[in-house]
């Protein structure tokens, strides 16, 4: 039996608004970036305490764009 960890789906709303609305990016290229990429454009917009983006991990950006808002 492995041990598989559930996991919340990729936020891929508030990805696409960010991206798309935020950002001002073409579709294309939205959907051309790597989520690296993409957090890295983050980053340059918004500032991260870290100063190395490569260490944004998915639950750092699930925790910081969560699909509900409570």
């Amino acid at each position: 039996m492995s041990d598989r960890r559930a996991r919340a789906p990729f936020p891929w709303r508030e990805a696409m608004a960010f991206g798309l609305g935020a950002l001002r990016l073409a579709p294309d290229d939205f959907w051309s970036m790597t989520p690296r990429e993409l957090a890295a454009a983050v980053e340059g917009l918004r500032g991260l305490a870290s100063p190395d983006c490569a260490d944004l991990d998915l639950a750092a950006l699930m925790r910081a764009f969560p699909d509900e808002r409570t």
